[in-house]
């Protein structure tokens, strides 16, 4: 029988962990599970033979991890584990007339020349060359390059099974920031992919709680949950869910839609038995249900007067003012004061700038809403923060009232650094930008205006536009601009002005304030280009005259950006707020 005639009238149970199964009975800890295939193949087959005895229709190869990254770029390798891991699966099914799935795990890539559809398209050809039909892409946190593989494999087997599996956290996000409502609706735009769904990193009752909360209407639903959470013990990773329990939380998803199941991490012949005996009975699975159970937040207003200008067509002054490097305050709450009784709509906070260590610019935001009733325009970069670690601040930041924040990569710590700090990039500004949208869907009472960054001084702009759209689509609704001293600059700002549509563009200025500061920052600042014209104007000139030629070619630079600019990103040098304060009043 084929899959899709199988699927008319039928649940489809897979079995378990192949991997928890395999630590259990070899106690090789940290060994690769997939090369046992090779090394242990009497023990991988016994696996299969033991899930397929306790009910399971269709079984996974032993295979999940079995790609060039994972294998280091030994492609021999990874052809002779994936050979012996069909075998040794399409055997022990034959045995029990069940299904093999070719099981495929996340695919990693690290290098951005390198493409991930490739990768994939790897692994699929050597399934295909021995004989696959059904493909599990399993424990996806993104939908990078899986429609791409899904259209690639339909045209070399038309017949072709596709299951994409996308593994989430409690609160729907996977670990690159996608929420699983935005994964479903993507992927449902695939006519190529047969079913979507949900495996490990949770349990039976948070997985069953996701799926209660979003929209798969239409989808044929595949829910393989973990047996529970993990513990360690001795080096050892254990699950410990009950396994009646277990199935009866099985049986509510299949209630709910689910009409492909299974295990994940901790799963065992065992749960997959019990599993099988609570589907014996009819459970409703044909009433499928597809409206979203979860309770929407409720909408709350919170007033942005810089968004309400930007809106009406109004030219808007953002100043950046960094943070200070120590513990006192009273030099930068003073210069705040000036900057917004000057005119100033909101006021900007660097985070940690250049990867050195500054007040908190999310703190101080807050502290400038809160004691000088004005608005602040937080950086927050993906560096040295965790998907867990962004979200618990973008909460804070919702709370007291932040609307409007600047999402930056970061700068990495300097290299000679490293070895005792360590940064952290789980994210990057476009993914950044993906997870605090889809909070603003799901979790949030009403969204952040999402800002990003546009390097006009860049040497490749094309790359920087194509960022630029990435970031659009990712929910960036405005772009503040690198300093404009130079006419390649302006024409680069005219051109993004030009191609992209329906974004703010704030343009950047900084005052030049000295012939040395000028070189200083064309030589030794990443993203600042100063045109040497600029340089020899403030040759000879005292502090007095310099500040006073700063204010000049600052006025002739925004007059000049002003047609191609939704308003004004004005950098602050040296922490003097007062020369920014007058050029703004002048």
């Amino acid at each position: 029988m084929k899959i899709r005639d199988y699927l008319k009238d039928h649940i489809l149970l897979f079995d378990g962990g192949m991997g928890t199964c395999y630590a259990e009975r070899s106690h090789q800890v940290g060994m690769n599970c997939e090369l046992a295939s090779l090394r242990q193949p009497e023990l991988i087959t016994q696996i299969h033979r033991d899930f397929l005895k306790a009910g399971c229709k269709a079984i996974k190869t032993n295979s999940f991890a079995a790609n060039r990254m994972t294998f280091q770029g030994d492609e021999t390798l990874v052809q002779k584990t994936i050979k012996a891991a069909w075998d040794l699966a399409e055997t022990a099914a034959a045995e029990y007339d069940a299904f093999v799935f070719a099981d495929i795990g996340p695919i990693t890539i690290s290098d951005a020349e390198e493409d991930i559809f490739e990768e994939y398209r790897f692994v699929t050809d050597l399934f295909l060359e021995y004989g696959a039909q059904n493909f599990l892409f399993e424990t996806n946190a993104s939908a990078e390059g899986l429609p791409q593989i899904a259209g690639y494999l339909k045209k070399k087997n038309p017949d072709a099974f596709i299951i994409v599996s996308f593994a989430v956290q409690a609160d729907g996000f996977t670990r690159s920031g996608n929420h699983i409502g935005d994964l479903f609706d993507e992927m449902r735009r695939c006519p190529d992919v047969d079913s979507l769904g949900l495996n490990c990193i949770c349990g039976t009752h948070h997985m069953l709680e996701l799926i209660r909360g979003i929209d798969h209407a239409g989808i044929c639903l595949s829910l393989m949950p973990n047996a529970g959470y993990p513990i360690v013990i001795s080096n050892r990773t254990l699950y410990e869910s009950d396994p009646v329990y277990y199935a009866s939380q099985i049986r509510k998803m299949v209630a709910e839609g689910a009409a492909i199941t299974g295990g994940c991490c901790g799963a065992t012949p065992a749960y997959i038995e019990k599993i099988k005996e609570a589907l014996s009975d009819p459970v409703g699975q044909k009433s499928r249900r597809t409206s979203p159970r979860g309770k929407q937040p409720a909408h709350e207003q919170v007033e942005s007067r810089f968004w309400n200008k930007l809106q009406n067509g109004e030219k808007v002054i953002a100043v950046e003012l960094d943070s200070p490097a120590d513990a006192s305050l009273d030099k930068f709450m003073k210069g705040a004061r000036r900057l917004y009784e000057a005119g100033t709509d909101i006021i900007t906070i660097a985070d940690c700038p250049i990867a050195r260590a500054h007040m908190d610019s999310s703190l101080l935001a807050c502290k400038l809403q809160r004691e000088l009733g004005k608005e602040a325009l937080p950086h927050m970069t993906c560096r040295d923060r965790n998907l867990n670690a962004s979200k618990a601040l973008l909460l804070g930041l919702h709370a007291e009232g932040i609307r409007n924040i600047l999402l930056v990569t970061g700068d990495p710590i300097p290299t000679a650094e490293r070895d005792e700090v360590k940064s952290v990039y789980q994210f990057n500004s476009r993914k950044l930008a993906s997870f605090v949208t889809s909070l603003g869907k799901t979790t949030l009472s009403s969204p952040f205006h999402l800002f990003g960054a546009l390097n006009v001084n860049a040497r490749n702009f094309e790359s920087q536009l194509r960022f630029a759209r990435e970031k659009q689509e990712k929910g960036i609704v405005g772009f503040l601009t690198q300093p404009i001293l130079t006419p390649q600059a302006f024409e680069n700002l005219k051109r993004a002005r030009s191609e992209l549509k329906n974004s703010y563009i704030l343009g950047g200025v900084i005052p030049v304030v000295s012939a040395r500061n000028a070189r200083f920052m064309d030589s030794e600042i990443s993203g600042i280009r100063v045109d040497a014209r600029i340089t020899e104007l403030y040759e000879g000139k005292d502090r007095e005259e310099s500040e006073q030629l700063a204010v000049t070619i600052s006025k002739e630079i925004m007059h000049k950006i002003e047609p191609f600019t939704d308003g004004y990103y004005l950098m602050t040098p040296f922490g003097r707020a007062e020369l920014i304060a007058k050029i703004i009043r002048e």
